[in-house]
């Protein structure tokens, strides 16, 4: 399904490590912004943190479908690595969602290492909004806001394993505005690596 299919549409999905509409409009993305106060963001993950996640999963998830997801999980990265044509990504995470203990010391060690060699990448764009800073325009919860080569721009929100998708274009200008302020509230890229370098030496 084109991209253009997608500009009038709104749509609820179940949540998968392939859905079928948010692949698609990640893949032929150039741009890709989120918003993630709970977790790391998968794209950011590590094996083993990703892993310790898909292990808490309830119902239990099994063995097999465990590897499955982690696999699909890893080979999605790659698009941080895409060069024709290249994806911007601006990631704003949630410093408790950073600070969150996932399985263990050495799990969250090389999970903030990974997130700093991420947050080199010259497409990569990493900032952390700090606890101290209260109340932000974020607080109604995480979403990723995409723009795909035409300009044509959509955003997603997941919660509870169900995506929904929207792609009205006043709804989705009210998500742009909302992220352009997060950015502005939330530490400058250099300040948040200099934080992720500091809780690497607190651990």
């Amino acid at each position: 399904m084109a991209l253009s299919e997608f500009s009038k549409r709104t749509w609820t999905e179940q949540s998968s490590p392939c859905s079928s509409g948010t692949s698609r409009l990640e893949s032929e993305a150039v741009s890709r912004f989120s918003y993630d106060p709970l977790l790391i963001p998968g794209l950011l993950q590590t094996q083993q943190y990703a892993e310790a996640l898909l292990e808490a999963h309830f119902p239990p998830l099994d063995e097999e479908t465990i590897e499955q997801r982690v696999a699909a999980r890893l080979a999605r990265q790659a698009l941080l690595a895409r060069k024709n044509p290249p994806i911007v990504f601006v990631f704003v995470v949630e410093e408790a969602a950073v600070r969150r203990m996932v399985r263990s010391v050495d799990v969250m060690r090389g999970q903030l290492e990974h997130l700093l060699q991420c947050s080199a990448m010259r497409n990569v764009e990493l900032q952390i909004m700090p606890a101290a800073r209260g109340a932000h325009s974020g607080l109604n919860g995480g979403m990723v806001l995409l723009e795909s080569g035409d300009r044509k721009q959509y955003v997603y929100v997941e919660t509870q394993d169900i995506v929904s998708v929207r792609s009205d274009r006043h709804e989705v200008s009210e998500f742009w505005l909302r992220y352009g302020m997060l950015r502005t509230q939330a530490l400058s890229t250099e300040e948040s690596s200099r934080l992720i370098e500091r809780m690497v030496g607190e651990l």
